[in-house]
């Protein structure tokens, strides 16, 4: 198992944002080194001769072809709108 220092553990967790006490911090320790354990044994898989995979799954496209069409009218989009000019879509101010 891979040893950690807890002030590698405390630099981790500030990387990612996280809040561990003082309590948290020896049995943080620990799991970290078991997950890098973990990490370091998928290393150690023969892996010659497998093709790199995207998805672990066969997936395909289910978009559909982009196709050229005409748009709808202005004033058929706008009857839409809750609220409207003769132009655009009227909102609310965001930023006050």
């Amino acid at each position: 198992m891979m040893t950690l220092s807890e002030t590698e553990v405390r630099r981790v967790a500030h990387l990612a944002r996280l809040s561990i006490s003082e309590d948290e911090l020896p049995e943080m320790t620990v799991q970290l080194a078991k997950v890098l354990g973990l990490v370091d044994q998928l290393g150690e898989v023969d892996t010659d001769g497998v093709e790199p995979l995207v998805h672990a799954i066969e997936i395909t496209n289910v978009l559909q072809p982009d196709r050229m069409q005409p748009s709808l009218k202005r004033d058929e989009v706008l009857q839409n709108a809750p609220s409207s000019d003769s132009e655009c879509f009227r909102v609310p101010a965001v930023l006050g």
